[in-house]
């Protein structure tokens, strides 16, 4: 832990970045950066954040962290110099939607014995969307997801907010249907061989319909996508980088080998992984 002496504050971090952004006296860069070309690099940190937390590095996600909380202060002073308004606002904002979400915790006894957990956080949020919807009329059922999430993530969502107002299947087996019926007509698709530009779309639309159907599937099992095929990359990542060490090993570069020969040490790494209980990790 920093000492109180040497503890920068978070008003040491605003007036940093006030600073920066200074006209005549910033930093170029900074003076140049927008909501729009900050925000590739918010969404970095973010999963630079939840790198840190997988491999339980807490000195990186420590560092981590503030690079996030910069960006929040980034945006914030964009927003104070375009008088929309400030960090102190982005402040007040999340504190009193916390405080407002959790009743049981912050409300007086008779309303925390009041309070029934379940479903209570979705009730709330709906309860403030309603409050933000325009004169237009109601908004979708599926507002309120955001188009950058990961598309994987993001699926998952608008399922999960279609399902809350009965557009689901009530069991497995029809999921699976569909992912069997997504795959068939991927596989039709693949028949048309002339290689034009609407055959390469519909291949693009049927895989797409497979992985929304397969993003479906993994919700009925109570799963993450993003997190299966991020652990299903780092078992290819660790099984590939002991093929290459096997094949360094042997005297050969692995450009040398061929298909037969590197599907086989595959296979055998999957074997000394069985044995050693790590396949499934």
């Amino acid at each position: 832990m920093t000492s109180d002496a040497q503890a920068k504050t978070i008003d040491d971090l605003l007036g940093i970045m006030a600073a920066l952004r200074a006209p005549g006296t910033g930093c170029p860069w900074d003076l140049e950066q927008t909501f729009e070309t900050i925000a590739p690099y918010t969404v970095e940190e973010a999963y630079e954040v939840a790198d840190a937390i997988e491999r339980r590095d807490m000195e990186d996600l420590k560092q981590e962290l503030g690079d996030l909380l910069l960006q929040v202060v980034y945006h914030a002073q964009m927003a104070c110099e375009a008088r929309a308004f400030d960090f102190g606002d982005v402040v007040d904002a999340v504190a009193t939607k916390m405080v407002r979400r959790h009743p049981h915790v912050f409300g007086d006894a008779q309303v925390r014995d009041a309070v029934e957990l379940d479903g209570l956080w979705e009730r709330i949020k709906a309860e403030e969307k309603a409050e933000r919807q325009s004169d237009d009329g109601p908004s979708s059922v599926l507002a309120g997801v955001p188009r950058t999430l990961p598309a994987l993530t993001r699926a998952l969502k608008l399922q999960r907010k279609a399902a809350r107002v009965g557009f689901d299947w009530p069991d497995l087996e029809p999921v699976l249907d569909k992912v069997r019926e997504e795959l068939a007509e991927l596989e039709a698709a693949l028949g048309d061989t002339s290689g034009s530009a609407e055959a390469r779309a519909q291949v693009h639309a049927e895989y797409g319909d497979f992985l929304f159907a397969a993003a479906n599937l993994a919700r009925h099992l109570a799963l993450d996508p993003e997190s299966a095929l991020s652990a299903a990359n780092g078992k290819f990542v660790r099984r590939f980088e002991r093929i290459e060490i096997m094949v360094r090993d042997s005297g050969r570069l692995i450009e040398d080998l061929d298909l037969a020969q590197l599907d086989q040490l595959w296979n055998q790494v999957k074997a000394e992984e069985a044995e050693a209980g790590q396949a499934i990790a």
